[in-house]
């Protein structure tokens, strides 16, 4: 009777697993997940990082303004580094008459609305104290009109006699833009009470700075000495194509002598660049030395990783892609370090280009995960933030914290349009159930911190296991080679790795929709629908 009542008990037992799937969830709390495979973090001290990038303005608030500031972001250091992340991009902090902070007053400072130079020399050492390294924007195609070179250049300017010609031995500013006599194009403006005008490529009110003024590249010297003896890593370096237009060469040695001047000052500092063009134009900028650009074909609305999603490109094209980025970055620089991502400030957040559904959203983030180079998250892309339409305001909405506890939470920007509603929970409330979207987040960080190889190996193809939407590559880095397998299909999908690469590989470590379990037996893999899978 004894054994009987324990058969019942045991087969009771197995039918609440069977009912439960193969979510190895805890019966308390969603959130105390056990994965099946966990592996010790291998994180590397160098610049490949899992990079978030923040607006400052947008993500929270501690002074109760409804304007972000520095310390809000000292505030979810612990949060950004449970994550995962162990690098941070701040879009502009220094002071700016704008909200977004492009348009640059002093290079040397920290915009009031954000805080003080104690705050922000605070926020560097707490992030250094958590091993996550913070790169902030250096935007020098252009400043402010407000800035004092610009109003000193405009005022000498207008003092000159008719047909004098400007002498920068009086004011070295004046070489500092490009001042021309003549209206050269139309996107020069007149210097106001003078005969004079000034280019202007994005705005009237961003004259454009002249990089090939030597006095001009010592005052950006002693700006980027500035910063790093106050512990910054790096830069991200805005529209880099603009420095000089159309002038891929002028533009490769502005990077080269700023990126070799800060790497004299501190081996390990990184650069990232903006880029906003296609592959083979991204190409030609890796001739630089630099070591990063941010990869425009891979990401936005149209871009490699979204139309893989979508099954309007396939699993193998992806594979074939990453090999392609490789070569063709490696060719020109061999020390490149890829920066792909799904979106940023300027663009359309993933969540409506993906319309919502987590499914896809989960899959576009694993994929990104599993790319070469250092990937970059926008805020709130780990939680499905949306956006509305083409205003940049509203791409650059408050960060979601809390559905009940406003505190820290932030206004926005003043002009963007009310009523722009996510379609996911909070970040609060994301962190409490194990199978959301920030959790499948936390999860993919995980992987590529377990798993070096990842951002550094060689990408060789699988051959026999690429068809459609299943696709298979090895990473070799060092000593050491792991498989990724991809099923980016709606349909569940068994692979035979006898014979390939993979063969006498076991698992790693995977990504699954919603806690479901990849198995290997007898060499099959078995993987549920848009899965992936690592193996070593």
């Amino acid at each position: 009777m004894r054994k009987k009542i324990i058969s019942a008990a045991l087969a009771v037992v197995l039918l609440l697993a069977l009912l439960a799937g193969c979510r190895q969830e805890d019966p308390v709390t969603k959130n105390k997940i056990k994965y099946a495979y966990e592996q010790d973090l291998n994180v590397i001290d160098d610049n490949y990082r899992n990079y978030y990038e923040i607006f400052v303005y947008s993500f929270y608030d501690t002074d109760e303004d409804g304007i972000g500031d520095l310390n809000g972001v000292t505030e979810k250091l612990d949060y950004i580094k449970d994550m995962g992340f162990n690098g941070i991009w701040l879009m502009p902090v220094m002071p700016s008459p704008t909200y977004h902070k492009y348009d640059v007053k002093d290079y040397c400072a920290i915009d009031p609305e954000y805080g003080t130079m104690e705050d922000m020399e605070r926020l560097i050492e707490e992030c250094h104290k958590r091993d996550i390294r913070l790169i902030i924007d250096f935007v020098i195609n252009h400043t402010s009109s407000q800035h004092p070179w610009f109003q000193e250049a405009c005022a000498y300017l207008r003092g000159l006699s008719d047909g004098e010609q400007p002498d920068s031995s009086e004011c070295p500013y004046v070489d500092y833009y490009h001042f021309s006599e003549k209206k050269e194009s139309g996107t020069y403006y007149p210097v106001s009470g003078s005969d004079w005008y000034y280019e202007g490529s994005f705005w009237s009110e961003m004259p454009d700075l002249n990089l090939k003024s030597d006095a001009l590249r010592e005052e950006l010297e002693e700006t980027a000495d500035f910063w790093l003896e106050r512990g910054i890593d790096g830069f991200r370096m805005d529209a880099a194509m603009h420095f000089e237009e159309n002038s891929t060469s002028f533009n490769n040695d502005v990077l080269n002598w700023l990126y070799t001047y800060c790497t004299d000052q501190n081996p390990d500092f990184y650069m990232v660049s903006e880029v906003w063009a296609g592959l083979s134009i991204v190409e030609e900028y890796y001739g630089s030395k630099t070591p990063s650009f941010f990869n425009f074909d891979g990401a936005s609305a149209e871009g490699l990783l979204v139309k893989t999603v979508r099954g309007q490109s396939s699993a193998e094209n992806f594979v074939d892609q990453m090999i392609q980025y490789e070569e063709l970055f490696s060719a020109e620089n061999p020390d490149y370090i890829d920066a792909p991502f799904l979106t940023n400030h300027d663009m359309v957040r993933v969540a409506n280009n993906l319309m919502s559904k987590e499914e896809d959203l989960k899959m576009a983030c694993g994929l990104l995960m599993t790319m070469n180079g250092s990937p970059f998250v926008y805020y709130g892309e780990e939680i499905g933030m949306s956006s509305k339409g083409t205003k940049d305001e509203n791409k650059r909405i408050p960060m979601f914290w809390s559905d009940t506890d406003e505190t820290g939470m932030t206004d926005g920007p003043q002009d963007m349009d009310p009523g722009i509603v996510s379609e996911f929970p909070s970040a609060e409330e994301q962190l409490t159930d194990g199978y959301s979207l920030l959790n499948y987040y936390k999860r993919a960080l995980r992987l590529r911190n377990e798993n070096p190889e990842i951002a550094r190996g060689t990408v060789t193809k699988v051959e026999a296991l690429c068809e459609g939407e299943t696709a298979a590559a090895v990473k070799t880095w060092q000593d050491s080679t792991i498989g990724i397998v991809y099923n980016t299909s709606e349909e569940e999908a068994a692979l035979n790795l006898e014979g390939t690469e993979l063969s006498g590989m076991k698992i790693r470590g995977y990504l699954t929709l919603d806690g479901e379990e990849i198995t290997l037996d007898d060499g099959t893999l078995t993987m549920p629908a848009k899965s992936i899978c690592i193996l070593k």
